[in-house]
């Protein structure tokens, strides 16, 4: 069973991967907006994917469902934006 020392540690981190998905989004977010990172670019679209699916993760095992549409879906569309620079297209902005 849970003992109340494991349960509290449990919910740092919890809070930790929480704190470090932000990071990770904002970190990216307020590099494109002050220019030294392009928004269309591996290492933006990483941090975004990596930083919104660990969100995404922790909201669903929270059952917090508002959270893990937003995340859900930024993770997606991250991923997915990702995988056309990769691949060279630009995706459907790039058409």
């Amino acid at each position: 069973t849970r003992t109340e020392s494991n349960l509290a540690w449990e919910l740092i981190m919890i809070q930790v991967l929480q704190v470090l998905g932000a990071i990770l989004i904002l970190a990216a977010f307020a590099a494109a907006q002050a220019g030294w990172l392009d928004g269309r670019s591996v290492l933006y679209l990483v941090l975004n994917a990596v930083g919104g699916g660990v969100l995404a993760v922790v909201a669903l095992l929270g059952r917090d469902w508002g959270v893990l549409l937003l995340e859900g879906v930024w993770t997606i569309v991250s991923v997915g934006s990702l995988s056309w620079t990769l691949a060279g297209s630009g995706g459907p902005a790039g058409r």
